[in-house]
């Protein structure tokens, strides 16, 4: 990925996406760490992270995440989970943030020069075409190392750039270790969708 010293660059991650993906390469990710490199690679207009959130309990998995990645600069849009019964009696919760971030990258449009997405859906094909149209450049952030691969190939295609997301986690991650619980600094839990 190119990156100019005068891009105005903006972060789109689609938590729950990137969270599955980050797991998958048995690792966590330093957010802190990884948007201070983009800060000193370019003008960081926006970081955004989505994640849905589950409301009532007591305690959430994802709470330490959404605060500390609002505290250092991110700007956290959440939704809370929908549980609804499906056709076999069971039980199921959906936390889709896609309508969120196809607004607020759309809306960013005429404001930046370079959009990064991190995530893999194939659903996002169209935003991002719709975004080119604008004359951002669009970089996608996702994986291909692990079976089956995170990244929806019509994406990747779409995209002026793509990421490995391996190479990120080898730069601003570390392996995920059992015996140790994940920290604020790290990736935490994303409710299942």
């Amino acid at each position: 990925m190119t990156l100019y010293p005068t891009d105005r660059v903006a972060l789109f991650i689609d938590g729950a996406n990137l969270y599955s993906s980050v797991r998958a390469l048995n690792a966590d990710l330093d957010f802190k760490r990884m948007v201070e490199s983009f800060r000193d690679r370019a003008v960081l207009t926006r970081a955004y992270y989505y994640t849905a959130v589950v409301e009532g309990e007591e305690f959430s998995p994802i709470r330490p995440l959404i605060d500390f990645l609002d505290y250092n600069g991110f700007r956290v849009v959440t939704k809370p989970v929908k549980r609804f019964t499906d056709a076999q009696g069971q039980t199921r919760t959906k936390g889709n943030m896609d309508i969120e971030i196809a607004v607020d990258m759309l809306e960013l449009a005429p404001h930046i020069d370079h959009a990064i997405l991190f995530s893999g859906d194939g659903d996002f094909r169209r935003l991002v075409e719709a975004v080119q149209a604008r004359g951002v450049r669009v970089t996608v952030v996702s994986t291909l190392k692990v079976q089956p691969p995170h990244i929806a190939d019509e994406l990747r295609r779409q995209a002026d750039d793509f990421i490995e997301l391996a190479e990120l986690v080898a730069e601003f991650g570390r392996p995920r270790s059992p015996a140790t619980p994940p920290s604020v600094r790290t990736f935490s839990p994303e409710p299942e969708t």
